[in-house]
């Protein structure tokens, strides 16, 4: 079942440069072929309203998560604060730590996954590769078992390059699909379309004001989350 949230709800931090706000599962970061309202429409409603504004609303959209995916999406309120943490994600700057939830348990404890990683854009599916091939890209990530109940395992994903879904992908690679991801191999879908991958936290330097920030995203209201979120 998905829970839905109103917007300022899930406000996670907000000043004159930047929002961060808790995406839902069921939201599209931009807008699509779908013409669904994407949530950086909403969020201009959202300033448009609380703060007055005439006219257009600036709001930059730092990074993406997929349709399926909850947890911390970046904006930017200003072209200043844009500008620099695109700089920023350049530089990989901007630290990102995901939960997954995967039935199978991983070859290891804890690993280091290096790949290449090939995406289809007429299936819109990413493909793992070991050596380099033609239009490829370096896909690395760190993960960990940090829980487990009687049918999944929880894992602590840091990305470290960021690729079109990559965790989905290196993830199956190995052989632990998210759960729901039937895309990369999960054996049935989630009722509400969602898959069990969640951007729980972000870390980075402030693009103004220079002071560090630790963002952390509580996780959809389901019960499989809920058991993790507890235990």
């Amino acid at each position: 079942m998905l829970y839905s949230y109103s917007l300022e709800e899930r406000i996670l931090f907000e000043d004159n440069h930047i929002i961060i706000i808790n995406k839902q599962p069921s939201e599209i970061v931009q807008a699509d072929k779908t013409k669904d309202e994407p949530l950086s429409e909403t969020i201009k409603k959202y300033l448009k309203k609380k703060y007055n504004k005439p006219g257009n609303v600036f709001l930059g959209v730092v990074h993406r998560l997929d349709r399926p995916v909850s947890g911390a999406v970046i904006f930017a309120k200003t072209g200043k604060a844009l500008g620099r943490l695109n700089k920023m994600l350049r530089n990989k700057e901007i630290h990102k730590t995901y939960w997954a939830v995967v039935k199978n348990m991983p070859p290891e404890k804890q690993g280091h996954l290096i790949h290449y990683i090939y995406k289809n854009k007429q299936k819109n599916k990413s493909f793992i590769y070991k050596k380099e091939i033609k239009n490829s890209l370096l896909a690395e990530l760190k993960y960990k078992i940090i829980n487990k109940s009687k049918d999944y395992f929880l894992l602590k994903i840091d990305l470290l390059t960021g690729r079109h879904h990559q965790i989905r992908a290196q993830l199956a690679h190995i052989g632990c699909p998210i759960k729901g991801d039937i895309k990369y191999g999960f054996s049935r879908t989630n009722k509400n379309a969602s898959i069990h991958l969640h951007a729980k936290k972000i870390n980075l330097i402030h693009p103004v004001k220079n002071e560090q920030l630790t963002i952390t995203a509580k996780p959809p209201n389901d019960i499989i989350w809920n058991f993790f979120e507890n235990t």
